[in-house]
């Protein structure tokens, strides 16, 4: 399956990898992933084949609604895991207890929590990343350029704002599918 996402992503789709390309060779056993800016439902399947091509196993959250029949079964294959948002309960602390008991678990998250345009990033992923003590690693959909760009993993501090400003400086420049939305 590697050989044809790798034919698939760089031969077919032209795109390529810079930044932390041995990201999947690395101890980061555990860690939340935000990949931005997400625009557009393109952005899920140049994940896969990126996820394919670096041999990176790492699951995505998705609202409950989207793992029911026909779709339940794929959206898990591929490493969906279906969260319930219309109970009363903390979504930061039911995602971030995933991480409990697991010796390798990678949540793959957007930042903008839509593929809209957003004034301000939301803030879940970050205090998920807190609150289970594991890194942030930062992964672009550029489409202009036609790369993704992975960042080393990054480790909250007790500096909320001043963490931001390195987030958003990592993807400065960085044109989603839809530039508008970017």
């Amino acid at each position: 399956m590697q050989k044809i996402s790798r034919f698939i992503y760089f031969k077919l789709l032209g795109w390529k990898i810079v930044g932390n390309k041995d990201f999947s060779k690395t101890a980061i056993k555990k860690a939340v992933i935000i990949a931005a800016p997400h625009t557009s439902w393109h952005d899920f399947y140049i994940g896969v084949l990126l996820r394919s091509v670096i041999g990176l196993k790492s699951n995505f959250i998705g609202k409950k609604e989207l793992f029911v029949f026909p779709m339940g079964w794929f959206f898990r294959k591929l490493g969906g895991l279906p969260i319930d948002r219309s109970s009363n309960k903390n979504t930061v602390i039911e995602i971030s207890k995933l991480f409990d008991g697991k010796d390798e678990l990678r949540i793959t998250l957007s930042p903008e929590g839509t593929r809209k345009k957003v004034d301000k990033w939301r803030t879940g992923f970050y205090y998920i990343a807190k609150r289970a003590n594991v890194p942030i690693i930062m992964i672009t959909f550029d489409f202009k350029n036609k790369q993704n760009r992975i960042s080393e993993p990054f480790f909250t501090t007790d500096n909320m704002e001043d963490d931001f400003k390195i987030l958003h400086k990592f993807f400065k420049g960085v044109e989603g599918k839809i530039p508008e939305y970017s």
